[in-house]
């Protein structure tokens, strides 16, 4: 799948075919395309925490309003926050450690789409409640979760706006 393929046909599916996916297939989504992602100062702060437990799907649901249908696998993106203060500063902890975890999730999203695989991007959820449910030490917080499985229907496209870009000073739009 060319990339700009996978840019504009990719979309938030919330319904799922009960289908479970391969662990390695779900490992290599990680390890091959979420881990390259930019990282402000290469820091590379970012923890995944892979869930495919049924139970533990079901109890990060029950938290998590955005997690919506049955996914075969859920992905938390987490950020070391004391990782994340030792190599930054309050941007790292406020900004940058957001961003790198959205260009984790990008690509994570795009390689999916291009195995056939549906994700959804949620940032409703508890942090603290996923952390308990997880396990997670209180250093390891939570960002940005991910639900993934075969698609039970494909959603249309919706519209995009297009006057958005202006060339080396500012204009509004239409202007």
């Amino acid at each position: 799948m060319e990339l700009s393929q996978a840019i504009q046909n990719r979309r938030s599916v919330r319904a799922f075919r009960a289908e479970p996916i391969a662990c390695d297939q779900l490992k290599a989504l990680i390890l091959e395309a979420a881990i390259w992602a930019p990282s402000g100062g290469n820091a590379q702060t970012w923890r995944f925490g892979l869930i495919t437990r049924p139970d533990l799907i079901g109890k990060i649901k029950m938290i998590s309003p955005g997690v919506l249908g049955q996914p075969a696998a859920v992905i938390a993106i987490c950020q070391d926050m004391e990782e994340v203060r030792r190599k930054g500063s309050d941007l790292a902890v406020n900004v940058l450690s957001w961003m790198d975890t959205a260009m984790a999730a990008q690509n994570l999203m795009l390689a999916a789409h291009a195995a056939g695989i549906g994700t959804c991007a949620i940032a409703s959820f508890h942090a603290k409640a996923v952390q308990k449910i997880l396990g997670l030490p209180e250093r390891i917080v939570p960002q940005l979760l991910v639900s993934l499985g075969y698609p039970s229907q494909s959603p249309q496209p919706p519209s995009r706006q297009t006057e958005v870009l202006w060339l080396n000073e500012y204009t509004e739009s239409g202007s």
